[in-house]
């Protein structure tokens, strides 16, 4: 922590005469330099935290998830959906085809696996009474892992009774725009050299 007064220097630069100064907490390894940057994609992606001090622009991707999360909710809500969380340990995996971690649970005395789906238990819940239900949530599988492939990752799953794909369809252009708007403030994105209209015809 610095204390000090700001001057502006001959040349326009911005500086900090330091009064006093308090160390917050050591500093075992220096940063990267702020010219280069992190390079090292394994590093970036094993140390988020050090991604996010060195690459500014990491930082804004994290609160454009977080805004888009937010209004997923927000949507499916206003639609009549109920947000419900499932178990995460289950006696048997099921609802994808795909390898699970195995854990086991010592009061049980049996083995129990990580979910890779959240869809039985969801469809259960329609069996229960709740026409509308959806879930936002982690999902693990064992399986191949790159910058690209992550074994832990988050799903959508909703499911509404009395109803078809036509308007799961109308639901998903919904959110599709809604979330758009709430990162980019319109319906038109930017994209390399084309524009893109998320606008319902």
């Amino acid at each position: 922590m610095v204390f000090g007064d700001i001057h502006l220097e001959l040349q326009g630069e911005l500086s900090v005469y330091v009064n006093s100064f308090a160390i917050l907490t050591k500093s075992l390894l220096p940063l990267q330099d702020k010219y280069h940057g992190l390079t090292d994609v394994d590093k970036r992606y094993r140390q988020r935290y050090v991604d996010m001090i060195a690459n500014p622009e990491v930082a804004d991707i994290f609160r454009n998830r977080a805004k888009i999360v937010s209004e997923i909710r927000k949507t499916v809500e206003s639609l009549g959906f109920v947000e419900v969380e499932t178990l995460v340990l289950q006696g048997a995996a099921g609802g994808a085809e795909a390898r699970p971690f195995v854990t086991h649970h010592n009061s049980l005395g049996r083995d129990l696996y990580l979910r890779i789906a959240t869809e039985l238990h969801l469809k259960r819940m329609l069996v229960g009474g709740f026409e509308k239900v959806y879930e936002i949530g982690r999902i693990f599988r064992n399986e191949g892992i790159s910058t690209r492939h992550n074994p832990e990752f988050t799903t959508i799953e909703m499911y509404e009774a009395y109803s078809d794909y036509q308007s799961m369809i109308n639901m998903a252009e919904e959110i599709v725009t809604r979330c758009a708007v709430a990162v980019n403030g319109k319906l038109k994105i930017d994209y390399q050299v084309n524009v893109f209209s998320l606008a319902i015809l």
